[in-house]
């Protein structure tokens, strides 16, 4: 058995057996396989795609190609999100589904490109560390029901290498890397329940709605067959998720959420998710669960939650810096707002140093911006689109206003939750 053989039956669209993607997936661990070749690999994978058994086959290699995690401790729930522009859904949800006695232990990424990361969210609270060994992560999961770490031990060594390839051979897109990508990490992570937030549409890895429940499905698939009760949400990212964009200001919008007080779309997908992993672990109805959920987002239990577990972690919300300077953009037309372009907005947010281009760079936790107004919404010429909040790098008030459709005819808000797949 030999790389070129297997890259020339992928080439002629022959399905690979386990035991030639685990020939594959062993050689490039061990560097029998070069990267080159690896790249070669994965285009083909890109461009040709993988069938249903074959990438489940894939998911089940990467998963064991290093340790498992077993926390030995019933109802973890695991939330998973593919990731876009204002995306800090678990920095409520964790909080929130744990004041309902549902355990979250949970291992998140940074950001790299325009999505930003959980992890460096988190961290521009000040002294807010996301290290741990594995007794410190499962003691803090028994004692306060959650937990947020980096990827810790040596959990999926074949993705976490595989993946700084694909960034580079423009490869991220691909529907059965991505499918056992996440849900290779999700089953070695230790959660008995999964709950995954796909999402769709221009800021996000997947911009249409069919390739999103093939995805979504499959994921679904894999997860069940490995004993995984496992659901898949599929929510938009035409426009970016709540207002903000940029780590501290991302989470003071997460705080004022969970003080409900927040905007009417991350409230509306935090109580969807929330409600499901609640109803998953509890085994009560989804309606049941919703109402339980909306009950703690109003009535302190929520936010008293988090407070106690940003304290476990070493952070302290006194300590939320913003940036030095601010400058608000406004609107030259009257009219409804038709698009705001996530991923162009995502893209300048990275620009004025909010997010990383590259793993090496460095974030400005204090940078990004606010909108004023979301899809659907009325704007009046001279009236604020939206804030930049900016300390030595900014971009120009043109590429900002390029994000924006201004539409002279009422145009409806974006549907938030597009499918749910079990």
């Amino acid at each position: 058995m030999n790389i070129l053989d297997i890259l020339d039956k992928k080439e002629k669209r022959e399905k690979l057996t386990k035991e030639e993607l685990k020939f594959v997936i062993d050689g490039f661990l061990n560097g029998t396989i070069k990267d080159y070749q690896m790249s070669a690999f994965l285009t083909e994978i890109d461009l040709l795609g993988l069938s249903e058994e074959e990438t489940i086959d894939l998911t089940d290699i990467m998963l064991h190609s290093g340790e498992t995690i077993d926390l030995q401790i019933d109802g973890i729930v695991d939330k998973h999100s593919t990731g876009g522009v204002g995306d800090k859904t678990t920095i409520v949800l964790a909080p929130l589904v744990a004041s309902l006695g549902v355990k979250v232990a949970k291992m998140s990424g940074r950001g790299l490109g325009h999505t930003g990361g959980t992890i460096d969210k988190l961290e521009s609270i000040e002294g807010f560390h996301t290290e741990m060994t594995l007794e410190e992560f499962k003691n803090q999961v028994e004692e306060i029901g959650v937990a947020l770490v980096g990827q810790m031990n040596n959990l999926v060594p074949a993705d976490k290498k595989i993946y700084a390839l694909r960034d580079v051979t423009g490869t991220v897109d691909s529907i059965p890397l991505i499918a056992s990508s996440i849900m290779s990490k999700k089953l070695a992570s230790g959660a008995s329940k999964i709950v995954l937030d796909l999402k769709v549409g221009c800021g996000a890895l997947i911009d249409n709605l069919k390739e999103a429940k093939q995805l979504g499905s499959l994921m679904v698939k894999i997860g069940n067959m490995s004993g995984k009760e496992t659901v898949c949400v599929l929510t938009n990212m035409d426009e970016p998720l709540g207002f903000a964009i940029g780590n501290s200001l991302e989470v003071l919008e997460s705080i004022q959420t969970l003080q409900g007080k927040g905007p009417k779309d991350l409230t509306q997908l935090v109580t969807k998710l929330g409600a499901i992993m609640v109803s998953l672990n509890s085994k009560i109805s989804i309606e049941d669960a919703s109402k339980k959920i909306q009950e703690n987002l109003n009535n302190g239990k929520a936010y008293e939650k988090f407070l106690t577990w940003v304290k476990a972690q070493g952070g302290n919300i006194e300590k939320i810096q913003t940036s030095k300077h601010k400058e608000e953009i406004k609107s030259k037309e009257d009219g409804y707002i038709s698009h705001i372009n996530a991923l162009e907005l995502g893209k300048l947010a990275r620009k004025i140093g909010a997010g990383r281009l590259t793993k090496e760079d460095v974030i400005n936790p204090k940078v990004g911006f606010v909108l004023n107004k979301k899809v659907g919404d009325k704007v009046s010429k001279g009236q604020t689109l939206i804030t930049m909040h900016y300390d030595d790098l900014k971009v120009e008030e043109k590429e900002i206003l390029d994000c924006f459709k201004i539409s002279k005819t009422k145009v409806k808000e974006n549907k938030l939750i597009l499918d749910i797949i079990k």
